[in-house]
């Protein structure tokens, strides 16, 4: 289905209901939007057209066909039907379908509502309930398995306080009560799922969350995405810092990190 943006102007919101907005044909480098790849088009086209692909005149019927594309969109959107059959491999619809491809490769069509609201040159969008099933569906797998890993981190207070540290540069958990910290846990996992999913199953957590607490207290320091400790630049991105602090042979000179790190907690 293809729906439009809402229509906002003066007149009553019934009228602008009514209303049927026009995706209109469109020029890319001084030719009309194909929708068609040049096989698709010989293999399609020819069966509405009025002269077979090896015709002469084939070019400027296809241009013809192609400029004069529109699509009329009322305010329930319009169902265009894209099956097809599984012996012929044939739409079921032909121009159903080639009007479908038409719209995919148009500037004005999103691929989702979401991409249009966020992208004032889109003025219609996709829809399919099916890919909208799953992409909800998604989330909320998500949500559970975030809502699990918390249960289980939450019984784990250390952990709790490692999480807050990697998930909120700055929130000084240490400072905090349990009940604090575990508040805050729960608001950033409703508010981020996928980010509290991320870095509670993290198998560096442990490591990520020690840089971060170096870094808040001075141990470390950044410069742009920099790590550095003194005149030594432990990595470019505290991925790198991570890999630094994961190699064995680095042992001495993380050993007098946490020296220090453990001086500056007394």
């Amino acid at each position: 289905m293809i729906r439009r943006k809402e229509v906002l102007n003066h007149l009553p919101k019934e009228i602008r209901a009514t209303a049927k907005i026009k995706i209109g044909s469109i020029y890319v480098n001084r030719q009309p939007l194909k929708g068609l790849d040049e096989h698709e088009s010989h293999r399609l086209l020819s069966k509405l057209l009025d002269v077979p692909p090896t015709h002469p005149d084939w070019p400027k019927a296809e241009k013809n066909f192609w400029a004069s594309m529109s699509l009329k969109v009322p305010f329930e959107g319009v169902e265009l039907d894209i099956s097809v059959d599984e012996d012929t491999n044939e739409p079921n619809n032909l121009m159903d379908y080639i009007t479908y491809k038409w719209c995919q490769k148009h500037r004005q069509v999103a691929t989702s509502e979401e991409e249009m609201k966020s992208n004032p040159a889109k003025k219609f969008y996709i829809y399919d309930p099916e890919i909208d099933l799953v992409k909800k569906n998604a989330k909320v797998k998500m949500s559970k398995d975030a809502d699990r890993e918390f249960i289980k981190i939450s019984s784990d207070v250390e952990k709790m306080r490692r999480l807050l540290r990697v998930l909120s540069k700055g929130s000084k958990p240490d400072s905090l009560s349990e009940l604090e910290v575990e508040n805050q846990l729960y608001d950033i996992k409703n508010s981020s799922p996928d980010r509290f999913l991320k870095y509670s199953l993290d198998k560096n957590l442990d490591v990520r969350a020690e840089i971060e607490e170096m870094i808040e207290l001075g141990v470390l320091r950044t410069i742009g995405n920099q790590v550095i400790y003194g005149d030594e630049t432990i990595g470019e991105t505290l991925t790198d810092a991570i890999v630094y602090f994961n190699n064995k042979k680095r042992s001495g000179q993380i050993n007098a990190m946490r020296a220090q790190l453990k001086e500056l907690k007394v």
